[in-house]
C-alpha cells in the first residue's frame, strides 16, 4: 500500500492535473454516474472532538473508489498536533482492496483549488488581467495557484481582515509567483473593477458589497458551507446573468449565501443555472457576452477527492516505473 505525503502529490501532480480531474469527476456527477453519500459525522463528546466519513465511488473510463476521514479536535493545537487532520483512502473497484493513502488535507486544498480554477475557465472572460481574493487561510494559496493557472492575470488583490496577515501572505506569494500583489486594508479595494473575485472565508456575512462589482466580472464563492455562513451578497446573485453550481443538491442543503436569498423569495430557482459537470457536457449554457456576471458555488464532494485521489495515485505511480 502506497502512502503519499503532501510533498509526494506536489511531486507528481500540478494544479493543471487537478483541475483536469475535477472537471472530469463532476461530468460524471452530472451524468448520474457518481455514488456519493451524505457523510457520516461521529461526535466523540468525551474528547470534545468529531469524526467525518465522506465516501464515494464514480464510474467511468477508469473507476475511482475511496473514502476520506477528515477529523475536527480543536483541543489537539495544545498538544501540538492539527486540529483537523484528514486522510483519504484509495481503494481499487475492482478488488475492493485499499490501494494507497493520501495526505488528506492536502488533497483537500488541492481539489477545492482546482474546481474553482475550472470554474474560473469556463466562466469568466479569457482577457482577465485583474484578481481579487479574499481570505488567506488554509485554503487560500490554492485558491490563488488555480486562478493563475487558468488565467494571465498582471495583478491580484488581497484582502483579510487582519492586514498584517495579508500582507505577508500578498509578499509571500509574490516571491512564488512571480505576480504583483496587492495587499489592500478593504474589501471595496479589493474587488473594485476586478475581472475574477474569490471569497475563500466563513463569513457569516457578505465579503463584499454588490454595487462594487463591474460589469463582466466572475466570482466564485468557496468559503461558505452551512447554512449560517453567506459570503456572497444576495444583490449580485439577483443581478447575475450565470448562476453554477458545483453540485446543487451539496450547496442548497449547505450554501447560506444562496439558500437565504432562495427562503426570502429574494430570488427564485430560475435563477440558479445548473452544475459545472452540466456546464462541462454541455447541457447548459455559460456565459455568452463580455458583460455578463457570472458566479460559481462550491462547497465541495466526495465525488472531486476520489477521482482526484485516483488520478494522483496513478500519476505516482507512473513516475516512479520511469
Amino acid at each position: 500500500m502506497i502512502n503519499l505525503t503532501k510533498q509526494d502529490v506536489k511531486d507528481c501532480f500540478t494544479m493543471r492535473d487537478a483541475i483536469e480531474a475535477d472537471k472530469e469527476a463532476l461530468a460524471h456527477y452530472s451524468k448520474g454516474q457518481a455514488i456519493v453519500p451524505l457523510r457520516t459525522n461521529i461526535d466523540i463528546a468525551t474528547r470534545h472532538g468529531q469524526a467525518l466519513f465522506m465516501p464515494g465511488y464514480v464510474e467511468g473510463e477508469k473507476d475511482a473508489l475511496g473514502i476520506k476521514i477528515v477529523s475536527v479536535y480543536p483541543d489537539n493545537v495544545q498538544k501540538g498536533l492539527p486540529s483537523v487532520p484528514a486522510t483519504m483512502i484509495v481503494m481499487n473497484p475492482e478488488t475492493g482492496m485499499v490501494s494507497g493513502m493520501i495526505d488528506g488535507t492536502y488533497l483537500t486544498q488541492l481539489r477545492t483549488g482546482a474546481v474553482q480554477g475550472a470554474a474560473t475557465e469556463l466562466l469568466s472572460r479569457p482577457d482577465a488581467k485583474i484578481g481579487a481574493l479574499i481570505g488567506t487561510g488554509g485554503q487560500a494559496e490554492c485558491q490563488l495557484e488555480a486562478m493563475l493557472t487558468v488565467r494571465d492575470l498582471e495583478e491580484v488583490r488581497i484582502f483579510d481582515l487582519d492586514f498584517s496577515r495579508a500582507s505577508a501572505f500578498a509578499e509571500e506569494m509574490a516571491l512564488k509567483f512571480g505576480v504583483r500583489m496587492v495587499p489592500v486594508e478593504t474589501s471595496e479595494a479589493c474587488v473594485t473593477d476586478a475581472d475574477i473575485i474569490t471569497s475563500v472565508t466563513t463569513s457569516k456575512r457578505p465579503t463584499f458589497e454588490a454595487r462594487h462589482i463591474k460589469r463582466g466580472a466572475h466570482i466564485n464563492g468557496v468559503g461558505a458551507y452551512t447554512k449560517d455562513m453567506c459570503e456572497i451578497p444576495k444583490e449580485i446573485i439577483k443581478d447575475a446573468d450565470v448562476v453554477i453550481f458545483d453540485t446543487t443538491d451539496g450547496v442548497m442543503q449547505e450554501a447560506g449565501d444562496f439558500i437565504q436569498p432562495l427562503e426570502e423569495g429574494f430570488v427564485n430557482e430560475n435563477q440558479y443555472n445548473g452544475e459545472l459537470g452540466q456546464l462541462i457536457n454541455g447541457e447548459i449554457k455559460g456565459r455568452q457576452l463580455e458583460d455578463e456576471i457570472t458566479i460559481f458555488k462550491t462547497v465541495g464532494s466526495a465525488v472531486l477527492d476520489v477521482v482526484t485521489a485516483s488520478k494522483i495515485l496513478e500519476a505516482y505511480q507512473k513516475k516512479s516505473k520511469n
